[in-house]
Order: C-alpha cells, then sequence, then structure tokens
C-alpha cells in the first residue's frame, strides 16, 4: 500500500472512530487531534507531505484505546502501534 492510500484508510479508519477530519493549510506549524462542540476533531496540515500527514493521524489514533477493537489494514497496524498476533 503506497503513502497516499495508507493515508486515506487512515483518514477513514478516523471518521469510523467518530472523529470529523479537517484538511486545513495550517503552514506547516501544527495539527493533531482536538475536541469543540462534543466532536471529537483532527486537523491534517496540508502544507505537510503524505508522509508527515500519516504520522499525524497515527499519532491521533494511537492514543484511542478504540483502536485496539477495530479492523485495522495490515499495512497501518505497525504505524498505529498494533502488534500482529503470531
Amino acid at each position: 500500500m503506497h503513502t497516499v492510500e495508507m493515508r486515506e484508510r487512515m483518514i477513514r479508519l478516523a471518521e469510523e472512530l467518530g472523529y470529523s477530519v479537517r484538511q486545513e493549510w495550517l503552514g506547516g506549524t501544527g495539527g493533531g487531534v482536538c475536541e469543540f462542540g462534543g466532536r471529537r476533531h483532527i486537523f491534517l496540515d496540508l502544507a505537510l507531505s503524505a508522509v508527515e500527514q500519516l504520522d499525524q493521524l497515527a499519532a491521533a489514533l494511537s492514543q484511542d484505546p478504540a483502536i485496539h477493537a477495530a479492523k485495522l489494514p495490515l499495512p497501518l497496524q505497525p504505524l498505529l502501534g498494533i502488534r500482529q498476533a503470531a
């Protein structure tokens, strides 16, 4: 799976977990997860590369306990700190 495909799949996963994913030009200064209006949001900085945006998503979702119950594609599991069963 290519980086852009993994990024898109990670966005869909975030939405499945109840996040609103907002892609905004933040000038390379930030992004990440926040909560307001009773909803959880992930802001992706469009000034960053696809790899950096994927890292932003992984950092946000890896902190969510619900990630362990979600069905994850194998290529995303290591990014989220999920180990495969032996």
